[in-house]
């Protein structure tokens, strides 16, 4: 059976093992006043994008994911020849309507595949199952590497979505965002209440970084540092941790929103990638999507893993 996996371009995994991978995009297009990017995980053109135009306006973009229209041409035009089965792994429905485009896109897909598929030479049936990560940005490529190992391995499609649901339930994601201010603001404009201006302005003057977790979609702090920099060594070790501990999968995915010379240079960094190599844990670093960095701010650091249940310390 030939397996497709789609994803939004929210997800953080390296653009290389996307292409290697076959791993097909749903691009979201971003807009700040008259400049417009569609991101398709090209990091040299989401770096540009960043450095003209993100560090001093991001917080007033809008992003635009692809519609129900949309989705349903990419199926019906390409994936439904393709594939006869195809699992579409979306950012968290709590953050995001790309989730709800592609459950209500499938219903038309399901509907109109068949005299597709026949003129192709095709007559078994087409199954499409849409996937809530119930993460975001680089912990959403958590299970995407799993779904890419599992069908490589040929494992039958009812075995790989029980996984990637149950997976789903126990995906982290950590992030240390360096900017209160400009989170604050971003989330004033997306009508998100949650960063007051109190909150922002003290944490601001204290340098205080928080480090915020998203598990099955609901993100809140996890902790609270003083200063960038120790806050993401913070992280960093709290990972480390976790590896020793015994991950769910053997995939750490990493982003952050810059240059990667610049993640590799933090402190504690060299030490997360030797515990990565003594556990047999397989690292994916990459450039924050563009979508991500106009959301959480130039500079962020985003860790993302499967693990049992824990608490930061």
């Amino acid at each position: 059976m030939r397996i497709g996996i789609v994803v939004d371009s929210a997800c953080d995994l390296p653009s290389g093992y996307i292409e290697r991978n076959n791993v097909i995009l749903l691009p979201i297009t971003v807009r700040i006043g008259d400049a417009i990017l569609a991101d398709h995980r090209d990091e040299e053109a989401t770096l540009s994008f960043l450095h003209a135009h993100v560090a001093e306006r991001g917080h007033e973009a809008e992003t635009i994911p692809y519609s129900v229209e949309q989705i349903r041409d990419l199926f019906l035009g390409k994936l439904v020849v393709d594939y006869d089965h195809v699992f579409c792994m979306t950012l968290t429905k709590t953050r995001s309507p790309i989730h709800e485009h592609a459950v209500q896109a499938s219903f038309a897909i399901l509907n109109d595949y068949k005299p597709i598929r026949q003129a192709a030479g095709h007559n078994t049936p087409f199954a499409l199952r849409v996937i809530d990560s119930q993460n975001l940005f680089s912990a959403q490529g958590v299970g995407v590497v799993e779904a890419v190992r599992m069908r490589d391995a040929g494992e039958n499609v009812q075995k790989i979505r029980e996984r990637l649901e149950e997976l789903a339930l126990h995906t982290h994601g950590y992030m240390v965002p360096p900017d209160l201010y400009y989170l604050r603001n971003r989330a004033r404009n997306k009508g998100d209440r949650s960063v007051s201006l109190f909150s922002a302005a003290l944490g601001t003057a204290l340098d205080i970084k928080p480090i915020l977790h998203c598990n099955r979609g609901e993100t809140a702090p996890a902790g609270k540092v003083k200063g960038f920099e120790p806050a993401v060594q913070k992280l960093f070790d709290f990972t480390v941790q976790r590896i020793q501990a015994g991950l769910l999968t053997p995939t750490l995915c990493i982003s952050y929103g810059g240059e990667l010379s610049e993640l590799r240079a933090l402190p504690g960094y060299a030490r997360l990638l030797d515990a990565c190599e003594a556990n047999k844990v397989e690292v994916f670093e990459s450039v924050m999507s563009l979508t991500g960095m106009v959301n959480v701010g130039k500079g962020a650091v985003v860790v993302g893993f499967a693990a049992p249940p824990h608490k930061f310390a």
